[in-house]
């Protein structure tokens, strides 16, 4: 039985150590255990500095000790860490005596405040803040108590600790007298005796009157430091506003423990602090506990009301089609492309192999389309009903923004890790609009989030290694306004092979013309428009909590039929170009992995835990629509995976190969090579004059070739000797 005593105890008279220290010697939870002395067995034995303390205990032994930390948070916890240490002392006396001060860390306290309702009248009070971790220092040192050595002009030292009382030092603070010397002659004690060191003038402006101060660093005591800024979630944020954020001092034992990008619980006392002669200040919060979130999903909270809801949602044999149809009901179509950005909100499953390498489970899907065919709606709609979901722009959008950025501090000097957008979004989804107008620069900066799901920092001497496990949705806008069929992928859209390739789906939306279908549009969007609007098969707020519970507990594994089903497609596809060299590769392994991925995803969107034939089937035909789509060679009509993997189908490759291989001849000979003469060549090998000169820009831009003079052409390398 759980041990309490009477309410309201603690109060004007008592002493708040003893009741602590009565709290954590006397509590007694369910099992019978004295569940505070234990942990305090545990802190001495593992040479720990802290303990946690369970708010649900507090109220239920004595809601006295709860009134204390709201009344003055500042001293109850003095209190507790004094009975901590009073105990720890009775258990081992050599350990306690050499930790400085020991730490009562609060767990579970039930008042969250919104950091953009932190106000004055919050100063010195208690607070629990729920937010993203954008930057962070590097743990330092700061100075607790100061050790100095007093020099008189005759040579005498007198060492002594500053502050002489029990208090710490809040900023760094010269001595105004020295304790020694004010025993012998009390009468002397004023501030303008003393200079800060030898030659000094003091903060009057007066010259010393009686030697100089020396701080002595080797004597003087130090805790870990670090600073952290919280800023609230990206869900919590009121439409059109900007985030909020509040900077946050850890010390001791939780220094280095969250990092850009973690969601964070924190408790903590709010204070203010400002710069010299300024009435103005700004708010802090000094940590008492950060609790960091689970890295995927903790932000959405499942009763277990919602968990029976959302099993029982999963019995339904329609559940995948209401799924699908829930994306975006606003938008009428894109039966394949909703299906696609499903599976990307459940994701696969990733994998971490025995010697350390992870495959991801992320699922990327690239959507390229005609103006006006709701991409940017898709787009915003996935990142509000993913559990953790981020949206961008391409023109609003910079490397550092996307992954992170070190910073220095204006005032401090300090330079600070900052986390991005791939981040932040860590475990969820990033949405980037208009990725086709993004800078070359900034679109290689998410390469590396893309596929291993880290970002590397080394900058400023800091070098991190942070999550971005996030899923890309991105939309973009052909080049030349509307996609051109005769142009292909490459030649429709403004994007590098080595982001194209990272996509596991790739989608076109065109702008046609199609009388019955337009006119279902037209009915649609009239329809949504109307009083009632479009309503989804299951509720947003349904769905998120589903996906949040299927990607924190569902991790279906291949069965053997699924197995077979994707080896058989990947080796049909490969056999093709075994048999003939002249055909190009219409897969690759990339394709593989992703089929598995897809597969996966699948199989949870019914809380499966195996992947069935039906979730592999799904997926070919998926990734089947998807190549004959994206991946076909214009010119063949083969599928060619070269288009995605290297920009070029191999039917382009050969010819530019053949033009090269003539014009470097020609160059050995000393001849460069005049375009009329190229155009007979091309015209032997069945190559329109259009394919002739996109062939001889991209081997100008390669540098393979150069025009020694106008319209006649030269390798680059010298010709060979004779």
């Amino acid at each position: 039985m759980l041990s309490s005593r009477s309410s309201g105890s603690v109060g004007v008279g008592t002493d708040p150590l003893e009741d602590f220290r009565s709290f954590l010697q006397d509590y007694v939870d369910e099992r019978g255990e004295r569940k505070y002395v234990k942990r305090i067995k545990e802190m001495v034995h593992y040479e720990k500095k802290s303990i946690p303390v369970d708010y649900e205990d507090l109220v239920r032994y004595d809601e006295g000790l709860v009134l204390a930390l709201e009344r003055d948070p500042q001293a109850a916890f003095e209190a507790l860490s004094g009975a901590i240490k009073s105990i720890a002392e009775d258990m081992n006396r050599e350990y306690a005596g050499r930790v400085r001060k020991f730490y009562g860390r609060l767990t579970g306290w039930v008042k969250p405040t919104v950091i953009r309702e932190i106000r004055s009248d919050l100063l010195n009070r208690l607070v629990m803040l729920e937010g993203v971790v954008v930057r962070s220092t590097p743990p330092r040192e700061r100075i607790v108590k100061a050790t100095y050595v007093h020099v008189l002009p005759d040579g005498t030292q007198h060492e002594f600790v500053w502050p002489p009382d029990e208090r710490e030092l809040e900023e760094m603070e010269r001595p105004t007298y020295c304790p020694k010397c004010v025993a012998e002659r009390p009468e002397e004690r004023r501030e303008e005796d003393v200079g800060e060191e030898e030659g000094s003038s003091t903060r009057e402006g007066r010259p010393p009157g009686r030697g100089f101060f020396r701080l002595v660093l080797e004597k003087s005591s130090f805790i870990d430091w670090q600073m952290l800024t919280l800023q609230e979630r990206p869900e919590d944020m009121p439409p059109g506003q900007l985030p909020r954020s509040i900077d946050v001092v850890l010390v001791e034992d939780i220094v280095d423990t969250v990092r850009p990008g973690d969601r964070v619980t924190l408790i903590g006392i709010v204070k203010l602090r400002g710069r010299k002669l300024s009435p103005v200040y700004d708010f802090y919060v000094e940590a008492n506990n950060v609790i960091p979130a689970q890295r995927l999903l903790e932000e959405v909270s499942l009763s277990p009301e919602d968990e029976a809801k959302i099993r029982e949602l999963s019995r339904d044999p329609m559940i995948r089609r209401k799924i699908v149809a829930s994306i975006a009901p606003a938008i009428y179509g894109y039966w394949d492309l909703k299906e696609a950005i499903a599976l990307l909100l459940f994701g696969g499953v990733p994998k971490t192999l025995p010697d350390g390498t992870r495959i991801r489970g992320e699922i990327h899907v690239l959507v390229l389309g005609d103006p006006g065919t709701a991409k940017s709606q898709l787009l915003q709609y996935a990142s509000r009903i993913a559990p953790r979901g981020l949206y961008t722009t391409g023109k609003g959008s910079s490397a550092a923004g996307l992954t992170a950025a070190v910073i220095r501090d204006k005032q401090t000097g300090e330079f600070f890790l900052e986390a991005g957008a791939m981040v932040l979004a860590d475990g969820g989804v990033v949405t980037i609009d208009e990725i086709d107008k993004m800078r070359e620069d900034d679109r290689v900066a998410i390469h590396e989030a893309m596929e291993q799901g880290i970002v590397t920092i080394s900058k400023a001497g800091i070098h991190a290694r942070l999550s971005a496990r996030a899923s890309v949705l991105a939309a973009g806008n052909p080049k030349r306004g509307r996609y051109i069929d005769s142009l292909g992928l490459s030649g429709n859209i403004n994007l590098p092979v080595t982001i194209l390739s990272r996509f596991d789906l790739i989608f076109i939306i065109k702008d046609v013309a199609e009388v019955e279908r337009d006119r279902q549009i037209v009915r649609h969007v009239l329809e949504v428009h109307g009083v009632e609007g479009a309503k989804a098969e299951v509720p947003p707020e349904l769905l998120r909590k589903y996906i949040a519970y299927a990607r924190k507990h569902v991790r279906p594994k291949l069965t053997e039929e699924a197995r077979k089903i994707i080896e058989s497609y990947y080796i049909e596809l490969r056999k093709r170009s075994a048999a003939d060299p002249n055909v190009p590769l219409a897969i690759t392994t990339r394709q593989l992995e992703a089929l598995i991925r897809l597969s996966e995803a699948h199989a949870k969107m019914v809380l499966k835990s195996e992947v069935g034939a039906e979730d592999a089937l799904e997926a070919v035909r998926l990734m089947n629509a998807v190549l004959e789509k994206v991946g076909m060679d214009v010119e063949t009509g083969m599928v060619d995976i070269d288009v995605l993997m290297s920009g070029k189908p191999k039917s382009f490759r050969d010819k530019e190969i053949a033009i090269l291989k003539y014009i470097r001849e020609s160059t050995r000979r000393g001849e460069c090579v005049k375009y009329k003469e190229l155009e007979r060549i091309a015209e032997s090998l069945d190559i329109d004059r259009r394919t002739l000169e996109r062939i001889l820009e991209d081997l100008k831009r390669s540098a393979d070739i150069y025009e020694r003079r106008a319209g006649c052409y030269e390798t680059v390398e010298a010709p060979a000797a004779e």
